[in-house]
């Protein structure tokens, strides 16, 4: 098992090597701490956002940010999913604001926040438990949504499929819906959607 984790591990720095002859940023999720340090060596410009289990290496930047993502969570346990949204969506060159713990549970929060929602051309929601805030945001605005179930949750969240059920059984129109903790997916589809002239 040793020499199999080597040889991948071996692999994934020949890939490294080979995006380092290309001029674009690179993301690198569910990213330890370890592979930080030696994506470090190679690349000394690496950042390392630990919530976000993200290594990012910018080596290009985006003159003028387009559009407007909004990035909410639902609690500050769907932090983690949300980063990884958030800062894909910005390193492919979107403006981003965080929304975080609007969940359902105090709609007061969320409604505080109707004006700033109504600005952004698309909205990741991130929600754990049973996923309902996609659908209340839905609900308040007509904007396409990327609803991202988490595994985060207690009792009958089944390890994140309860919020994906509950996500894709939305009557809210204009709700899409990724897999559960594919922050980077969300955030690749929020950035296309944003972007489209």
């Amino acid at each position: 098992m040793k020499q199999v984790f080597l040889q991948l591990l071996q692999l994934s720095f020949y890939f490294a090597e080979k995006l380092a002859a290309d001029t674009s940023n690179i993301i690198a999720t569910r990213a330890e701490p370890a592979v930080f340090a030696a994506l470090k060596d190679l690349f000394p410009q690496a950042e390392y956002h630990a919530l976000a289990r993200m290594v990012v290496i910018k080596r290009e930047r985006v003159s003028k940010p387009k559009g407007l993502v909004a990035v909410l969570t639902a609690g500050t346990a769907d932090l983690p999913v949300a980063e990884e949204a958030a800062l894909t969506a910005e390193i492919m060159g979107n403006r981003v604001e965080r929304i975080y713990d609007v969940g359902v549970a105090g709609l007061h929060r969320l409604l505080h926040y109707h004006q700033q929602l109504e600005k952004a051309r698309v909205l990741i929601v991130v929600a754990g438990m049973e996923g309902a805030l996609a659908s209340v945001v839905g609900g308040l605005v007509s904007k396409p949504i990327i609803a991202v179930p988490t595994s985060i949750g207690y009792g009958a969240n089944f390890l994140g499929l309860a919020p994906l059920l509950t996500m894709l059984n939305s009557c809210a129109p204009g709700v899409s819906v990724v897999n559960i903790d594919n922050g980077y997916g969300a955030g690749c589809c929020a950035s296309l959607i944003n972007q489209l002239d």
